[in-house]
């Protein structure tokens, strides 16, 4: 009878969710994946920290309940319609690309801005030195080739030769070099470019990047969506990139579309760039990103055939809603490198939670299945580790403590606890991430543990209270970011805990860790650099500072006229000059 009234509360609370993210979607102004990426950073400014925390305070909520109904892509391979990447015949060239998103960038320029807003429009304006392929690989864009010095303390890019900006001005090694050291001192993932020490530039073409010491993220920190290069003939005259006017005014790129339209919080219209240095591409004559604060509408669009595509499609119902529809292709493939999970963290100088037992012991408490099939309804799935499934670097075969309230209480009574001996409380970002908590509460008092909620009124609020260690526990979500570099190191570094949220909050500190960490980071070749990872895993696994509850990957849904959909890695934050229309 209990469990049945778990999972009854459980569902209502998951409503109640989505409806809470819907609405605050048009109160916030801003964009809620540019919230979890602009604080969700190795930034160690905390005036920058608060900034980005005032701009997108309800965007976080709705990141987190919008990531809360992404998909579990394996599980649920037999309910997308149809195959997400076909391709119907021969390309066709023309035709206008309608997008809809409840996004809104700040602006366009990607060197100094992080965000999946920012990089959705950004990577159709911008190009990149490199692009990426399905299994986390490099694949040629701006430079042709590149070469990686025997000691790793270099790599020298090779440019292609025919590439010029939206003004014709030719794209140079000049321009790389700027955009990178512009991107460095910058932008919100420090961890990305901070080796760097200088960009070589013997000729137009080749652009040779120094490092401090071996830096194997860099080259996916080359990606579309964290390196756009951008001119340096407009954007180096002493004035503050974060707040320089050519962001969005006559805004200037190199990539396969040009800025034909942009009204804030209303529309973005590109057109093709007839001198794009890929032949023929791309495809299409335009894409259009329609803005709006309702899922509800974007669902009817893509229902009615108005709307092409879209990647934020709001809360489970809406999802479960367009996979019913046989005219709507729904899937969770892409977006695979932003890696975002869904966890529990703890604060490991708590008197009681420095006890690795009792860390242990929450683990076994939870239900991991329970979370993704009821309170996501299905469309998450159970995480295993910090770092997403869909990684190379992930470790499947680590301790994942499968609910088992036996071993949680008998961890509780080797570690001298009574039933009730302990009270604690759980935090989490409001309105979203309330039904996990309510589930934790639950679980917890199974085995024996008086646990209430700290509810905070806000976003701010909760960020400073975990940011200076207030908090026991709280449910957090946080994205891996393609390389662990990154995204996932931020997390377990002991120097990493710095008063700022979305760093190493829990307080966990281990010298092993930070030795394998440091290696994995330095480590070119791939396989010794799983292995690092593996056993890094393994450590955390046993510790549990955190544990981990759900991975929610992005769900997008398209037309099936949408031809080469953006189902890679990045999603819709990787350009779309292969896409075109068959209809």
């Amino acid at each position: 009878m209990k469990r049945n009234l778990l999972a009854l509360l459980a569902l209502l609370f998951s409503f109640s969710m989505i409806a809470a993210a819907c609405g605050s979607d048009d109160e916030s102004g801003s964009d809620d994946a540019d919230m979890a990426d602009d604080s969700d950073d190795m930034a160690d400014d905390s005036d920058d920290m608060a900034d980005d925390s005032d701009d997108s305070a309800d965007d976080a909520a709705d990141d987190s309940a919008d990531d809360a109904a992404a998909a579990e892509e394996e599980a649920t391979a037999d309910s997308d319609e149809g195959d997400a990447g076909a391709v119907e015949g021969e390309a066709v060239q023309g035709g206008t690309l309608i997008i809809q998103s409840t996004q809104v960038p700040r602006h366009l320029n990607g060197t100094v801005q992080s965000g999946y807003t920012t990089a959705v429009p950004g990577t159709q304006l911008n190009a990149s030195p490199l692009l990426f392929d399905e299994n986390f690989e490099a694949q040629p864009y701006l430079a042709e080739s590149w070469e990686i010095a025997e000691d790793g303390l270099s790599v020298t890019l090779y440019l292609v030769q025919n590439a010029v900006f939206h003004d014709g001005v030719p794209i140079t090694s000049a321009d790389v070099e700027f955009s990178i050291i512009t991107a460095r001192d910058n932008h919100p993932f420090k961890t990305m470019f901070a080796p760097v020490t200088s960009v070589d530039t013997p000729d137009d073409h080749t652009a040779v990047i120094n490092l401090s010491e071996p830096h194997p993220a860099i080259l996916l920190a080359m990606s579309p969506g964290l390196l756009p290069i951008i001119p340096k003939h407009i954007f180096d005259d002493g004035q503050d990139m974060k707040t320089h006017p050519r962001n969005t005014e006559d805004f200037v790129a190199s990539g396969p579309f040009t800025l034909a339209e942009y009204e804030a919080g209303s529309i973005i219209r590109l057109e093709a760039f007839e001198d794009f240095f890929i032949p023929e591409r791309p495809y299409l004559d335009e894409i259009i990103i329609q803005i709006t604060p309702d899922p509800a509408s974007i669902v009817l669009g893509l229902e009615d055939g108005s709307t092409h595509m879209s990647a934020t499609l709001g809360g489970a119902a809406n999802i479960i809603r367009l996979q019913d529809n046989d005219d709507v292709i729904v899937t969770s493939d892409g977006h695979e490198a932003i890696g975002p999970v869904q966890w529990l963290e703890l604060n490991v100088n708590d008197p009681v939670l420095s006890d690795v037992r009792v860390r242990q012991a929450i683990a076994y408490a939870v239900d991991r299945n329970f979370l993704a099939d009821v309170i996501d309804q299905g469309i998450s799935y159970p995480a295993i580790t910090g770092i997403d499934s869909s990684s190379p670097f992930s470790n499947p075969d680590v301790e994942t403590y499968e609910q088992d309230l036996d071993a949680a209480r008998a961890l509780l009574a080797e570690a001298g606890y009574s039933d009730g001996d302990i009270t604690l409380t759980i935090d989490y970002i409001p309105p979203s991430q309330a039904p996990y908590a309510e589930y934790v509460v639950q679980a917890l008092e199974d085995i024996g543990i008086n646990i209430g909620l700290n509810v905070s009124p806000d976003f701010p609020t909760w960020a400073g209270r975990v940011a200076a260690g207030e908090h026991q526990m709280t449910i957090n979500n946080v994205w891996n970011w393609g390389d662990p570099v990154i995204g996932v190191h931020r997390t377990y570094l002991s120097t990493n805990n710095v008063g700022v949220i979305w760093t190493n909050n829990t307080g966990y500190a281990n010298a092993d860790v930070d030795a394998l960490l440091a290696a994995a980071g330095a480590e070119f070749d791939r396989d010794a650099r799983i292995a690092l990872y593996h056993e890094f895993q393994e450590i955390i696994a046993d510790e549990v500072p955190i544990v981990y509850l759900t991975t929610p990957p992005f769900w997008q849904a398209f037309q099936p006229s949408v031809q080469n959909p953006p189902v890679g890695i990045w999603g819709h934050m990787g350009p779309m000059h292969e896409v075109w229309l068959s209809e």
